[in-house]
């Protein structure tokens, strides 16, 4: 061999023989490191969210680096599948303004909120998830699941996250101009619950783009990769997914990598100590 590759058998024995230099070392410790929170996330982090966590953790390193050595170990993430919408106009025109216009930011918690509904395949039939997200936290404040998705399961949607979460007086809640949240009896719950109700256009997605980017979020890191026998199946996970994962744990690109807990915990604090 060492013959074919012109090289000396002395050479060849001294660099097999050769100590790991200290940037192999560094790599090889920090291959475990990314393997970890890989695994910690059910192989739903990307490189940019991998790097954000080993930072939160000590371990330094350039995102880069983190990208190069997940090829290398050959770490690939979920990926998000195409959604099929639910939103079905009645073909009447309403009224309802879009309060927001595709400005998904808001000054505190409790004041402008997102709602929309997805559902879920199961071997008993689809499952139906309505939810509602704070837009100043990203955080799911209120959901419902059920075998329809008559109008109901939004309202009891929308009254979870008011009775379990601090709604202000007058905030705003936004969906799409599907037929249920256009309906006479969704309007009654938002007006009985002191708050305004906002809608995007009809057929633009990018006017509900959060709840969008939720659903996209929960379906290609959760749902996509599993099979759920029964509806309740599929009830308890999506309930884990948000209560110990989404919410708590998961760090979000548009919160700083941060979670939602973590904002709605420092927006709490700071509050305290004014």
């Amino acid at each position: 061999m060492c013959r074919w590759l012109q090289v000396s058998a002395s050479g060849f024995f001294a660099w097999r023989g050769r100590p790991a230099s200290a940037t192999a070392r560094r790599r090889a410790q920090l291959a475990l490191h990314i393997r970890a929170v890989f695994a910690w996330s059910d192989g739903t982090y990307g490189y940019r969210r991998i790097h954000a966590q080993l930072a939160r953790e000590g371990v330094h390193c350039g995102p880069e680096l983190v990208r190069a050595l997940m090829l290398e170990l050959s770490l690939v993430t979920c990926q998000p599948r195409p959604r099929v919408s639910l939103t079905k106009p009645d073909g009447a025109e309403h009224h309802i303004p879009d309060l927001l216009r595709q400005n998904f930011t808001a000054d505190r918690p409790g004041t402008t909120m997102i709602g929309d509904i997805t559902y879920v395949p199961t071997w008993q039939g689809w499952l139906y998830l309505a939810t509602v997200i704070d837009v100043h936290t990203r955080m799911v404040i209120g959901y419902a699941m059920d075998d329809n998705y008559r109008t109901p399961l939004i309202s009891a949607a929308l009254r979870n996250a008011c009775e379990q979460h601090d709604v202000q007086p007058h905030a705003i809640f936004h969906s799409d101009r599907g037929s249920n949240y256009t309906s006479t009896e969704f309007a009654a719950t938002v007006a009985e619950l002191g708050m305004r109700q906002s809608m995007g256009r009809t057929g633009i997605c990018y006017d509900n783009a959060m709840a969008e980017s939720f659903f996209g979020t929960l379906k290609s890191e959760r749902v996509s990769r599993t099979v759920y026998p029964t509806r309740q199946h599929a009830r308890a996970d999506i309930t884990r997914y948000i209560e110990f994962w989404y919410n708590p744990k998961r760090l979000h690109s548009n919160l700083g990598y941060k979670t939602p807990a973590e904002v709605l915990n420092d927006w709490t604090e700071q509050q305290v100590a004014a």
